[in-house]
């Protein structure tokens, strides 16, 4: 089993910054991907970064160039740097692991808004 907490949602400005941070617990050492995701309001859930295990990473498109994402392995600790923050952005951010079973784990979730 591998627990996830998303943490660092909030309130911010257009074209403000906020960092995700994702704190893993458990069998961690089975990963092989970690993921961040979201969900807009009245939408699907949608792909928005990875990064594997050997620190390959994967953008959207609506996203490449705004959004970082990067790893603390002595931490256990996935991160998502947001910055140029568009209202678009507001949704519901989940963290997500996939491991070497291609079985998901997923967080609870941490609701960003962009709104002035």
């Amino acid at each position: 089993q591998v627990q996830l907490v998303e943490s660092g949602g909030g309130l911010v400005q257009p074209g403000g910054s906020l960092r995700l941070s994702c704190a893993a617990s458990g069998r961690i050492f089975s990963l092989r991907a970690m993921n961040w995701y979201r969900q807009p309001p009245g939408k699907q859930r949608e792909l928005v970064a990875s990064i594997t295990s050997g620190g390959g990473t994967n953008y959207a498109d609506s996203v490449k160039g705004r959004f970082t994402v990067s790893r603390d392995n002595a931490l256990n600790t996935v991160y998502l740097q947001m910055n140029s923050l568009k209202p678009e952005d507001t949704a519901v951010y989940y963290c997500n692991a996939l491991n070497l079973a291609s079985i998901n784990y997923w967080g609870k979730g941490t609701l960003v808004t962009v709104s002035s």
